[in-house]
């Protein structure tokens, strides 16, 4: 009958260029579509009225007149709206005299549409459909279902876990939209305290800020690359304590303060301080590295091994994580769909090659 996304005023005017049949056969199609929304309309007890011209129409007298223009009946169309019939009268009556002319023929048993009756009948129905679908949208925004959500991501983050987080909220959250931002460290954390950014995630641990919430959630397994002649390279997982005193390939900090945070969080939990060469390429997976004839080894994980050819990947012994971090401002999460996102983060199925990981 109508196309989605069209104005009430192009529904109005394709209504008026409807010859009487159509308008009437029209009229039927619509009576199970407006049937089956009418009552959200008024399912808070309050009626919110339009302006039509110099009158002043209440929606529940639109619902009153499409219940007896339906059923041509006033004692039927009572009964459906379950309000008294002398109300139901009432309303209708006070409708025509605000639009100026009559709606129905009484004179007849069954009662009739006039020719304003029937152009009016399908106006109203579209104004209750849009009315109640606007109902629906607002509560399904209130209930988290819906709405945009700004997400701010460092690099490590983007291969990997940035589609898996939106591919699962999409089966369990399909209208609630995420915005997602490519951002430095340093400009991720300052984005998610000013707001730019509803929330933030990225690799190795983050600390506490007042105002903000800051969860581990997930973490992936710290991998070592070496050279196909290195000595270790034929074992199925390689010390760190046994590259202590090997030179180790960086990217720069600057570059990539996420990912080397996270390689200096791990260093240290290993308890080893390598000699260490700044790598000139910049890639964050650092996929040249041998091109640095005195480098034996870097750091990776499974989001950062694309583009390694020859470099011969191993997990390291004991076998280290890291983290992924998920941080938030607290007064962001009252709004439900933020709130959503949030809780789908720290509640989904891990991504391919991550496993759970909670503080």
């Amino acid at each position: 009958m109508f196309c989605k996304g069209e104005s009430t005023r192009d529904r109005v005017e394709h209504v008026a260029a409807m010859t009487p049949d159509r308008r009437s056969r029209a009229c039927q199609v619509q009576h199970s579509r407006w049937s089956a929304t009418r009552r959200q309309v008024s399912s808070s007890g309050r009626w919110v009225s339009i302006s039509v011209g110099s009158a002043d129409v209440e929606l529940r007298q639109l619902q009153a007149f499409v219940a007896v223009a339906t059923h041509l009946h006033f004692g039927r169309a009572a009964e459906q709206l379950n309000i008294g019939q002398p109300t139901l009268t009432e309303l209708v009556q006070r409708l025509e005299r605000e639009l100026g002319t009559p709606l129905l023929t009484r004179s007849t048993r069954p009662i009739h549409l006039t020719e304003a009756g029937s152009e009016f009948l399908l106006r109203s129905r579209a104004l209750l459909d849009d009315a109640a679908e606007a109902v629906t949208a607002v509560k399904r925004m209130g209930n988290g279902e819906s709405g945009t959500v700004r997400v701010g991501v460092t690099p490590p983050a983007v291969p990997i876990l940035v589609p898996h987080l939106q591919a699962t909220l999409a089966e369990v959250a399909p209208d609630v939209e995420l915005v997602v931002a490519r951002l430095w460290l340093p400009l991720l954390e300052q984005a998610v305290v000013d707001g730019t950014v509803d929330v933030g995630i990225t690799c190795g641990r983050l600390d506490d800020v007042s105002g903000m919430t800051t969860r581990v959630f997930c973490a992936q397994p710290l991998l070592v690359g070496v050279r196909p002649d290195h000595p270790l390279a034929g074992q199925a997982a390689i010390p760190l304590a046994a590259l202590a005193e090997q030179v180790r390939g960086t990217t720069t900090e600057t570059l990539f303060p996420a990912w080397s945070l996270a390689q200096q969080q791990a260093l240290q939990v290993a308890g080893i301080k390598p000699p260490t060469v700044q790598l000139d390429a910049p890639d964050l997976v650092a996929a040249r590295w041998m091109d640095h004839p005195e480098v034996d080894w870097i750091l990776l994980i499974g989001s950062l091994t694309t583009g390694h050819v020859d470099t011969v990947i191993r997990p390291v012994t004991p076998s280290l994580d890291v983290p992924f971090t998920i941080r938030w401002r607290r007064s962001r999460t009252r709004t439900p769909a933020v709130a959503r996102v949030v809780e789908h983060v720290l509640s989904m199925p891990p991504a391919p090659g991550f496993s759970s990981l909670f503080d």
